[in-house]
């Protein structure tokens, strides 16, 4: 099976979102192949799952305050910050039927890929079920991941920098609540490739690269002009809608 991979690009939360879903609208057809893309969110943003509301997860002020973007994923799992600097996202999107049946499976084969390529930069890193990768004991990547029509997509964050005062600021924590204490506990929990290695995201970026597409037939690729169509309908229509940002 032939992959396309779409190399680091950078757009904002909805069409970042909205290109998930048209692909996976493409591959569906057979108009697309199946895809690996990476990519930044510009603006900083956050993302919920889909099954989570969005005035329980995030502090809507705080993030009009500092004009970062909100959105409901289309994928479940809880709220994630998008730092530009600070993380690397990446999605695969391809049929069902070529994954595990098994969904801790399937996550463990495509998070092995991260992991991989964390350990070409001298990170010795681990999955731990059911979507978390971790390094010395500490989550250093999240993954979510749906399946529908037969098509399944995969999307998860590898943390490069941590802002965690930023973090819990547009997380629903009130600002008198985020304490020393609360991110010192934080760091305890969580790490990031800055901690365990020199790299530069770019470097990151390529042992990604490297690691995803090991022993598989690709080619680097850009998005049709279907595809980024139906993306910016999706990302206007349906996306920045209120019906969907309130859905729960």
């Amino acid at each position: 099976m032939k992959w396309r991979v779409i190399g680091l690009e950078t757009h904002d939360a909805y069409l970042n979102m909205a290109l998930d879903e048209a692909v996976s609208e493409g591959v569906r057809a057979g108009s697309s192949l199946p895809t690996i893309r990476f990519y930044n969110w510009k603006p900083n943003a956050v993302s919920i799952g889909y099954f989570q509301g969005i005035r329980d997860e995030v502090n809507l002020d705080v993030c009009r305050e500092l004009g970062v973007d909100c959105i409901r994923r289309w994928t479940g799992g809880g709220a994630v910050y998008h730092d530009f600097e600070g993380e690397i996202t990446y999605s695969v999107i391809a049929p069902a039927n070529i994954f595990p049946k098994n969904i801790i499976e399937s996550y463990r084969l495509i998070c092995g890929w991260l992991v991989r390529g964390l350990g070409s930069l001298g990170i010795e890193a681990e999955f731990r079920p059911v979507n978390d990768i971790l390094v010395k004991g500490k989550k250093i990547s999240g993954s979510a991941q749906t399946r529908r029509g037969g098509i399944l997509l995969q999307h998860g964050t590898l943390l490069y920098g941590l802002d965690l005062k930023t973090m819990f600021s547009v997380l629903n924590v009130s600002r008198q609540k985020i304490t020393d204490k609360m991110i010192e506990s934080a760091q305890e929990r969580v790490t990031c490739v800055r901690n365990h290695s020199d790299a530069g995201k770019m470097e990151v970026y390529d042992a990604l690269i490297c690691a995803f597409t090991e022993g598989k037939d690709y080619e680097y690729g850009t998005w049709s002009m279907d595809e980024l169509a139906r993306a910016k309908e999706l990302a206007g229509g349906k996306y920045r809608s209120d019906e969907w940002m309130y859905l729960r």
